[in-house]
């Protein structure tokens, strides 16, 4: 069995020229009735990654919420507030933040903050040092999952991630909620995405591949929120509809050619930190 590909899609880093931003970095926030927590996730964030960016910009995305997360977010002080009129899920959500953000680099992440501030800020700089798009891995070598998950989630998870390796190959772990892009490999990715749902992730990184991106994987330590939104058997089955989708897409090619974007070419002038 080939080894999941921890590496990336590529071997080493594109190291193209600099990519276009009023700010280094944007942070997205997905969030569906998080009215609770959004608060306390935007002032961590803020306050973790001012050594990196004191500038930094959070982009909250209140997907269709009727418990207050938008306001909540906006009087912790989120730069960009942006709600959805209805519950579209967390892949048009995402979409609309990475679309709405205004750093070069732009890394999206979960609205309880399963993972730190500074692993915020460590898969942020891996995008700076030339890489095209950094994906966490909970099952990556030197990765920590702090809560057990029940056994359900975990078949559920080894069937799904059977599937995943049908459509876009041998990767070890799809659906981590951090990930961090290039702001202008971002505006190709999810301009041309087309999944609303958790299936999203899959087809951020088939269309990564579909391009000849650079792609590389980072261990994280991550804590489960004991209030977390998914379901499995309901999200479960969504997210094996969505992966037939993509299936069949990148089959038909529905999506654009490969290759097809005007992104700088690789090999270009590396990254400014």
């Amino acid at each position: 069995m080939t080894p999941p590909r921890d590496a990336g899609i590529a071997s080493r880093p594109a190291h193209r020229a600099d990519p276009p931003g009023d700010r280094r970095l944007s942070v997205v926030v997905p969030a569906y009735h998080e009215a609770a927590v959004i608060g306390r996730t935007v002032e961590r964030l803020r306050a973790g990654l001012r050594d990196l960016d004191p500038d930094v910009e959070i982009v909250v995305v209140d997907d269709g919420s009727s418990d207050g997360t938008a306001a909540a977010a906006r009087d912790a002080g989120a730069d960009v507030v942006i709600e959805q009129p209805a519950n579209r899920g967390k892949g048009a959500a995402v979409r609309a933040g990475v679309l709405a953000a205004h750093g070069r680099t732009v890394v999206f992440t979960d609205a309880d903050l399963a993972y730190s501030a500074d692993q915020v800020a460590a898969i942020a700089q891996r995008v700076e040092s030339g890489w095209d798009v950094a994906v966490g891995s909970r099952h990556t070598t030197g990765a920590v999952v702090g809560v057990q998950t029940t056994r359900l989630r975990r078949i559920g998870g080894w069937f799904v991630n059977r599937v995943v390796r049908i459509v876009v190959g041998d990767h070890a772990d799809t659906q981590c909620g951090l990930k961090a892009f290039r702001s202008d490999v971002a505006r190709v990715l999810f301009s041309e995405s087309r999944i609303a749902g958790f299936g999203f992730d899959v087809e951020i990184i088939a269309l990564a591949e579909r391009h000849h991106l650079s792609l590389t994987a980072m261990p994280v330590r991550v804590v489960n929120s004991p209030t977390s939104t998914v379901r499995v058997v309901r999200d479960g089955l969504r997210l094996m509809a969505d992966l037939a989708r993509i299936a069949w897409w990148l089959r038909t090619n529905a999506y654009s050619p490969p290759g097809a974007h005007d992104l700088p070419p690789a090999g270009g002038a590396r990254p400014e930190g």
